[in-house]
């Protein structure tokens, strides 16, 4: 049945349930999972666990650096060479400085940022993981 007003929108939808181009859908006469309905974030928390995606790009910038300092020199394992290393570490210790320097402007804790890390230190750990 058809109003005498129809978008062309509605229109469309119309005509391809008509088709029966909605029939046979996944999910189709289950109820709706509506468990996290009062979250406001329940479609992204939704999609990184259907997909199975890293959910650490989430984080606050500081936390992503803390995470990031926790899983070296694992991480740097499957690196061969000793110069793109040391790039890595120093390009994370650039990080660091700058949220230091962020955290400062907005006031948050210093406690909530990484540390620095010692190139030398990480370097020589990761030459033993690679041996």
């Amino acid at each position: 049945m058809t109003s005498w007003f129809e978008s062309r929108v509605e229109r469309m939808i119309r005509e391809a349930a008509e088709r029966g181009e909605f029939d046979d859908l996944p999910g189709a006469g289950k109820p709706l999972d509506l468990s996290d309905s009062d979250d406001p974030d329940w479609w992204v928390k939704r999609k990184i666990r259907d997909e199975n995606l890293d959910s650490s790009a989430l984080l606050p910038a500081p936390l992503q650096l803390r995470r990031e300092a926790q899983d070296f020199p694992q991480s740097l394992r499957d690196i061969a060479d000793e110069a793109a290393v040391r790039d890595i570490l120093i390009d994370f210790n650039r990080r660091v400085r700058e949220a230091h320097l962020a955290s400062r402007q907005i006031a948050m804790p210093h406690s909530v940022v990484a540390h620095t890390i010692d190139v030398d230190d990480m370097v020589a750990q990761w030459r033993a993981l690679r041996r």
